[in-house]
């Protein structure tokens, strides 16, 4: 199950919405098969394990990180696949989250006498597919917010100054990080300030550059921004309000920008509602790259479900300098956001601070 898992991770950043799954076949001990779910649309990884295995699969034992599907999707389904190659047992990891499938593989694999064993590894396998977890579940994307701090929390000097704090080796982290992801979200601020492309750029490997989705609620986006130059080769989403210049909707939809306007709240957009319209688009996954305020908001509509920090032994000071999170803040410690299942990464000089935002 070790080696499944390994072989799902291939998938990361390519198979979303889909979950990553790796699949190994053993017969007398030996490994005869094996795969991955490789890219959205393509096979899963019972079949392309199977079709390694030939027909060494008949009696053989397959070890797979997520419930064999029951349904006819983009492909139709692996439990009966499995059937048809007259495998003995199945080992899974996990059974799928799905409420509407969950549990329809077993039963059709049992229904027809093959030994299943569930719940092997099922932690590792659960981490593995987080994301896919919590986008099944709710229709909404899973957020992840990444900020990058001096050991005082600043992310800025009090000039505004950013580049750069962390280290070469956490940004190439960070693009790691939007290759695996269906989208990355800034606020208007972020845009005018930085002018950045938001794109994925890892030197001689293949990679693409997510969805960038922006809040904007007065649609105060300038029609020369470098982001925009970027729709030749991927989406560009606008979170807007009533607000928002009808000319400049017409203008920037033309261009071929989607907007997605929103009720008003707190007179920005209602980030709630806005998740899950970019839920209906099928957009599973965003990596949160805002400045402080956008940050605060996020945590405050609790839709960010996991952190990540990236922390330089520097120190800037300075009441202005702005920090991680910043907004109106929180007047009571007892109402503190908490973070749980903490994990330190040493990254050159850098330390990244992993963790989860904590239910309460």
């Amino acid at each position: 199950m070790k080696r499944a898992l390994k072989l799902a991770e291939n998938g990361r950043g390519h198979v979303n919405p889909n979950p990553m799954v790796g699949a190994v076949i053993l017969k007398n001990g030996e490994i005869v098969g094996e795969g991955y779910h490789e890219y959205f649309g393509g096979n899963h990884a019972e079949v392309n394990a199977l079709k390694m295995a030939g027909e060494k699969s008949a009696g053989a034992d397959i070890y797979v990180t997520l419930e064999p599907c029951s349904h006819f999707g983009k492909t139709p389904p692996c439990a009966l696949a499995l059937v048809k190659a007259g495998v003995k047992r199945v080992i899974i990891a996990m059974k799928d989250p799905n409420p509407l499938v969950s549990g329809k593989g077993i039963e059709i694999l049992k229904q027809n006498g093959i030994e299943v064993i569930s719940g092997v590894l099922e932690k590792e396998a659960l981490k593995l597919n987080e994301i896919f977890v919590k986008f099944i579940t709710t229709r909404r994307p899973y957020v992840i917010m990444k900020t990058a701090a001096t050991l005082d929390g600043k992310i800025s000097t009090v000039t505004g100054e950013s580049k750069w704090i962390s280290s070469e080796a956490s940004r190439k982290c960070v693009h790691y990080l939007r290759n695996s992801v269906m989208g990355i979200m800034v606020g208007i601020g972020t845009i005018i300030a930085d002018d950045p492309l938001l794109t994925t750029r890892l030197e001689g490997e293949e990679c693409k550059s997510p969805i960038a989705i922006i809040l904007d609620s007065k649609l105060k986006m300038p029609l020369n921004s470098r982001i925009l130059e970027t729709l030749k080769d991927r989406k560009i989403i606008i979170g807007v309000t009533e607000k928002a210049n009808k000319d400049k909707i017409k203008q920037l939809e033309s261009m071929g920008v989607l907007i997605i306007k929103t009720p008003l709240k707190d007179e920005k957009v209602d980030l709630g509602y806005f998740m899950n319209r970019l839920g209906e688009l099928n957009i599973d996954s965003i990596l949160l790259e805002g400045g402080s305020t956008l940050n605060f908001s996020c945590i405050r509509e609790k839709i960010v479900d996991k952190v990540m920090c990236f922390i330089s032994p520097i120190m800037l000071g300075g009441e202005k300098a702005k920090t991680t999170v910043g907004g109106e803040g929180i007047k009571s410690l007892d109402q503190a956001v908490r973070i749980s299942d903490i994990k330190l990464t040493n990254i050159e000089q850098d330390i990244l601070i992993e963790g989860y935002i904590k239910e309460e």
